[in-house]
């Protein structure tokens, strides 16, 4: 027998990408991107700008010992919202309750991003007997946080809307790594690009403009959070430009035993440019058997 070409065995041993799915959740046709046949639930929330897609590495790092979920939210990726979406934290988090349900998930570790982090754990707060842990990836509570200029833009009537309309594909890879201490892989900006279409714009305008006061919802969310004091890891990019790594241990005014890492020369995707340390840091969190503490609610 022929000796296999160079890289042939590393390819063998790579983990299949994830299965992608379409389910039905009321009136949105939402796109489910699973890996994984055994073992607990992880769901899988991405930010903005993002896709289901954003976790295509982590949910291959975790398959082998649990079944890994993530999804496009309503008006991200290919997930269309109906007309009458709300577009706020609150909205999407009852979107989240009803996308579990549909595909039959009653507890769940989550795994969180950028503004996945308030939508998912107004979740958590609201259906606490349903998370098994959480993790937060440049996301979480954010005491006496002040919007991002990129943020105040967005929340800008008419400024907004002339900037979402003038990022061409070149600009949008600009914007993105001019902000990062190592350079995003073009494929994983160009992705991104792909789903930032007019509608996600809207998106992006209507729930930065929905939600006013991110110390307030902090405030409410540490409050229902802390005495739960649900496992969690940290994960946080040393030079993230948009919510900055100080906010890193204040993950433990929700969450006190925190795990808390902060990755030297990592930006405001870890998961991304540093890549092998996020996926084992998340297996080596995830693998351990936890045992649920009640029924799920």
């Amino acid at each position: 027998m022929s000796a296999p070409a160079p890289g042939h065995a590393d390819r063998l041993s790579q983990p299949p990408p994830p299965r992608h799915d379409q389910v039905t959740v009321g009136d949105v046709d939402l796109r489910v991107l699973r890996a994984g046949d055994a073992g607990d639930f992880v769901v899988f929330v991405h930010g903005n700008p993002g896709s289901a897609d954003d976790w295509a590495g982590p949910m291959a790092a975790i398959a082998g010992f649990a079944q890994a979920v993530a999804f496009d939210l309503p008006d991200f990726g290919t997930t269309s919202a109906p007309p009458d979406f709300d577009h706020s934290v609150a909205a999407y988090a009852d979107f989240i309750q009803h996308a579990l349900r549909v595909l039959g998930i009653q507890r769940t570790h989550l795994v969180l991003h950028d503004f996945g982090g308030p939508i998912g754990l107004a979740w958590a707060a609201a259906h606490p007997n349903a998370v098994a842990s959480v993790t937060l990836i440049d996301t979480g509570v954010l005491p006496d946080y002040r919007w991002h200029p990129l943020a105040r833009l967005w929340r800008t009537p008419i400024a907004g809307e002339i900037f979402q309309a003038s990022a061409t594909r070149p600009t949008f890879r600009w914007l993105i790594n001019f902000q990062e201490p190592r350079p995003l892989r073009r494929t994983f900006l160009d992705r991104m690009y792909d789903h930032f279409d007019r509608r996600t714009r809207r998106a992006v305008l209507r729930l930065y403009r929905a939600t006013d006061d991110p110390s307030e919802m902090t405030r409410e969310l540490i409050g229902r959070l802390r005495p739960l004091d649900l496992p969690a890891l940290v994960i946080w990019g040393e030079h993230d430009a948009y919510l900055p790594a100080s906010y890193a241990a204040r993950q433990r005014d929700a969450f006190p035993d925190a795990e808390v890492h902060v990755l030297a020369g990592s930006g405001h995707w870890p998961f991304i440019d540093a890549a092998p340390t996020v996926d084992r840091l998340l297996t080596d969190f995830l693998r351990p058997a936890r045992e649920p503490d009640s029924a799920p609610e």
